[in-house]
């Protein structure tokens, strides 16, 4: 790619402006200031805006991708404010994000969180041995695995019985579930506040280990159509001028979310030019590199060559861990929303 070349006084058109600690009091403000200083913090400061301007615009589909371990890792309300602030309209995740939140659901210590603080440093075969598992630094006790699947199957027997063969798609099963789970959690609020949820992969999960052994062992007959929920998404996604994301890493989510223009451009019978764009707004946060050609670590410009981001996206990456970026813009853009009162 041949750059543009320019007068020296044109590349000098700002200063950078060292952040002041005394100057901010809250996380908006913080995200302000790093705009005026560089690498990732001034990256992070951007993010705020492209999520402003997003939630700013009218008829914008705002779909959120979940890709690892944000459950566990405690970012749930995080997600539950996002869409109680209707930051969000659409979440796409993993099924291990669906299964760790019904864990937490149906924490024996009714906490609604099974969780523990752990260490990478520890001895694995040793935790084997006590029945508790590692996501990095985080435990998990093998018996809060064993209760969510107790206390999920006596749910879905209230409304699936055996001998009788149910079809349906991620998206209609987890409302279901949402609507009828105890307690506050993103797929019961996602349910409350009409947010379908969508997973490209829930047989990749405890979640979709349960309902086959719900299957083999109490002839609860319950067929996920993971195909289904793609012209179901792109109905939403349909009936909306714009369309914005917010990636949290990579995986089948990200893509999942993202092939759905294509997949429109594909189903469009003309030979006209494009009528779907693409996403118009996006905000990334990763760590994966585009070097290796892995999906995850692929560029925004990228993906604008699928046509699954319009060719003037507002958008910027952020290379951090999602548990540092995500929890930080959100908050700082919850804190524009009421101050600014802007009603969503």
């Amino acid at each position: 790619m041949k750059c543009l070349q320019m007068r020296k006084e044109e590349y000098l058109q700002s200063k950078i402006k060292p952040f002041n600690p005394k100057s901010v009091n809250t996380v908006e403000e913080a995200l302000v200031n790093l705009q005026s200083c560089s690498f990732q913090g001034r990256n992070l400061g951007r993010a705020l805006e492209v999520l402003t301007n997003m939630v700013n615009t009218p008829n914008c589909f705002k779909v959120l991708t979940l890709a690892g371990a944000m459950i566990p890792a405690g970012m749930e309300e995080v997600i539950n404010q996002a869409i109680e602030y209707k930051i969000i309209d659409a979440i796409v995740t993993t099924g291990a994000n669906l299964i760790h939140s019904i864990v937490n659901v149906f924490d024996p210590d009714q906490a609604h969180q099974g969780h523990f603080i752990g260490s990478e440093k520890v001895n694995d075969p040793d935790l084997f041995k006590h029945r508790i598992n590692r996501i990095y630094d985080t435990f998990l006790p093998e018996d809060n695995y064993a209760k969510a699947e107790k206390g999920l199957l006596k749910l879905i027997q209230k409304f699936y019985k055996p001998n009788e063969i149910y079809t349906q798609t991620p998206s209609e099963f987890l409302r279901i579930l949402g609507e009828n789970l105890p307690g506050r959690c993103f797929i019961s609020l996602a349910a409350k506040y009409n947010v379908p949820i969508f997973c490209g992969a829930l047989s990749d999960s405890e979640l979709g280990l349960n309902l086959v052994k719900y299957r083999k062992r109490n002839d609860i007959q319950i067929i996920i159509d993971e195909l289904g929920d793609i012209p179901i998404f792109a109905d939403y996604i349909s009936k909306y001028n714009q369309a914005g994301s917010i990636i949290l890493g990579g995986g089948v989510p990200r893509n999942w979310a993202q092939q759905i223009f294509p997949y429109l451009d594909q189903m469009h019978q003309s030979n006209d030019a494009r009528i779907y764009d693409g996403y118009n707004f996006s905000v990334r946060f990763h760590t994966a590199v585009q070097y290796d050609g892995g999906l995850s670590g692929c560029t925004i410009s990228e993906s604008i060559s699928w046509g699954k981001y319009a060719v003037n996206a507002k958008h910027q990456s952020v290379w951090v861990d999602s548990t540092i970026g995500f929890p930080l813009v959100i908050t700082a853009l919850i804190q524009r929303i009421n101050r600014l009162k802007i009603n969503l």
